[in-house]
């Protein structure tokens, strides 16, 4: 398949995209787009992202796919081997649920459309914007952690042994959690997966560290 990634190193969302089409073991070309100088907001991406968010997965055929959720079902449709989704239903529901903890609770009220408007509309400065952020994911994370730990599923992954759509969800989240100094080390079960996960190259080679527009993007400072 000829694959263009439209993303952002730093955004979560675009490092699920990037660690599942690592995992599938499908090459893309990687396009760079700068959040904050609002690069996503031009009429040539949002001709391509109505939303103007990232990721955006373009096919060869000119199809642009949006939504990390659904970009990554898509590519578990696509490319069934190896899989992102246990084939028992249950397990199948769960890793699910472990999915949108993240994807649905702790995403939607701290991404960087949200900390702009918190700092915009009601002044919240860096601090402000730390404890906003730590709240919602610490609020999931406890539950994560909690049902890791209840379920007696999890491995060295949150199913098992074999990584899924949580794993991917959860290696992605923790990453990000890393800007605002959230130590991993608070939920025993999330770090063990974490590392576990961090030492796999598709995870790794995934990480906002490791992008090419890293090495040229400026120090994190958050919102401010």
């Amino acid at each position: 398949m000829d694959l263009k990634l439209h993303n952002f190193f730093r955004s979560s969302t675009s490092t699920r995209v990037r660690a599942a089409l690592n995992i599938k073991g499908l090459p893309f070309e990687y396009v760079p787009y700068v959040l904050r100088d609002g690069e996503t907001r031009t009429p040539e991406y949002l001709g391509r992202n109505r939303q103007g968010l990232v990721p955006t997965l373009e096919r060869g055929d000119g199809v642009n796919l949006t939504q990390s959720l659904a970009i990554i079902e898509w590519l578990e449709e696509v490319q069934p081997e190896p899989a992102l989704l246990p084939k028992d239903i249950d397990d199948r529901a769960w890793v699910r649920s472990l999915a949108y903890m993240v994807a649905c609770e702790i995403h939607p009220l701290n991404n960087l459309r949200v900390l702009f408007r918190l700092r915009d509309q009601f002044g919240a400065d860096e601090e402000a914007q730390k404890k906003w952020f730590t709240h919602w994911v610490s609020l999931t994370f406890d539950a994560f952690e909690a049902e890791l730990v209840g379920a007696g599923q999890s491995g060295t992954c949150c199913l098992g042994d074999t990584p899924t759509l949580a794993d991917i969800c959860l290696y992605a989240q923790v990453w990000n959690n890393k800007r605002f100094g959230i130590p991993v080390e608070t939920w025993p079960a999330i770090e063990r997966i974490f590392k576990h996960l961090d030492a796999i190259p598709a995870f790794a080679d995934a990480a906002p560290p490791k992008q090419p527009d890293a090495a040229q993007a400026q120090p994190d400072r958050r919102v401010t």
